[in-house]
């Protein structure tokens, strides 16, 4: 494969992990309204989701996504956070 084709592949699993983030954030406020402090458990899930998905839009942060350490960094953060929205 070219690595244009490859550079969308990376950009397209951020995209959709920060989609995910962002859904499940939303979903758990839904689901757990009216616990205490659940705006501000769901805003630690949701906030990182919105900002990767709004990061994949800005030529200057895609650089800095790029990099291999960032990779690996967000998807274990990533996998921590929706662990936390799942066991929340």
């Amino acid at each position: 494969m070219s690595q244009e084709k490859l550079d969308k592949y990376w950009i397209n699993n951020y995209r959709m992990g920060g989609y995910l983030l962002f859904a499940c954030g939303l979903i758990n406020l839904r689901y757990q309204w009216g616990e205490p402090d659940i705006i501000s458990r769901s805003a630690l899930i949701f906030g990182p989701g919105a900002a990767i998905l709004g990061a994949t839009f800005s030529p200057a942060l895609l650089k800095i996504l790029a990099r291999r350490e960032v990779k690996a960094l967000l998807a274990i953060a990533g996998v921590a956070l929706i662990a936390f929205a799942f066991s929340n």
